[in-house]
């Protein structure tokens, strides 16, 4: 917490304030170090079998993962996972998430995979505290939307992970405007980091898939070129009201739940920072842009 924040909650306790009172507040106070300013991450993760490849988009991830932990290594790993879709808005306290494989149809090396990182209960605490429309809970470990891209972004499994979920039931802006409450956690230690896809059409790719066909609709590059468009131009606005692209956006995201993650990285961006790609690549109607902010 800053200073300035501490001395806000002082000024809400009566001049009789205990000892003991004081003493807690101070300890809240100083639950969190200010750090240097943390990077955010949205990554197009793809099907769960990435975590068993590698090929150049998991390259991508290793040596973006090499590079923050050479800058500046997370106290924590906060995931927005197009795979965690609830009533309401939830964070996970769980002290020890378990690795979810919430998948069917892959290989059992797929299923034995395992992602032991701690959680980050305190730090999961102060999401709530910071938007208080977040509810904590201990139903839910680490998805396939996090632990697939982890594993390639953080091999050693160290550093603690915790997740929000999406309500599933609010419109675009909502998600961007929670999002915008958590920007102070990037001086926390707390690396961000939105898992989906910006176009993710499963039903118009997996004929194309099985015949082993993986060239890209021209809807496809149209909306995933006109998302990296916007990003540049931080036009975040036309990024939330996306279906105005019409039958491209339509297409391209026939469900917002791969969606709505960039909304929750865009909307941590503070203004004049840069955005690097990390990895472009469309396939038949799955797009995997991944890029960084900061």
């Amino acid at each position: 917490m800053e200073r300035k924040d501490f001395l806000k909650l002082l000024a809400l306790f009566p001049l009789t304030t205990s000892a003991m009172k004081l003493n807690e507040l101070k300890k809240f106070a100083d639950t969190f170090t200010e750090t240097e300013k943390m990077p955010v991450l949205f990554v197009g993760h793809g099907d769960p079998m990435n975590a068993l490849r590698d090929n150049p988009f998991t390259q991508s991830l290793k040596k973006a993962g090499e590079d923050i932990r050479k800058s500046a290594p997370p106290a924590a790993i906060l995931v927005v996972s197009a795979h965690w879709l609830t009533h309401g808005s939830f964070v996970s306290l769980n002290e020890k998430p378990g690795t979810i494989h919430d998948f069917g149809g892959f290989p059992e090396a797929l299923f034995a995979m395992q992602y032991p990182a701690p959680g980050a209960p305190e730090y999961a605490k102060e999401v709530s505290r910071l938007a208080p429309d977040v509810k904590g809970t201990n139903e839910w470990g680490i998805d396939h939307g996090a632990w697939t891209i982890l594993h390639h972004l953080f091999p050693a499994a160290t550093i603690p992970v915790f997740q929000l979920s999406i309500d599933y039931y609010q419109p675009m802006h909502y998600h961007f405007d929670l999002a915008k409450q958590l920007k102070s956690l990037r001086k926390k230690g707390v690396l961000i980091i939105g898992s989906g896809n910006i176009v993710h059409n499963l039903r118009m790719s997996m004929k194309m898939f099985t015949e082993n066909d993986a060239t890209p609709y021209d809807w496809n590059i149209e909306f995933d070129e006109w998302v990296k468009k916007m990003v540049i131009q931080r036009n975040f606005t036309a990024l939330i009201d996306y279906a105005q692209m019409g039958s491209a956006a339509k297409l391209s995201v026939p469900t917002p739940d791969h969606y709505i993650p960039l909304l929750y990285s865009l909307a941590l961006a503070d203004e004049q920072e840069p955005v690097n790609q990390v990895y472009e690549e469309t396939l038949s109607g799955i797009s995997m842009r991944t890029f960084s902010i900061g």
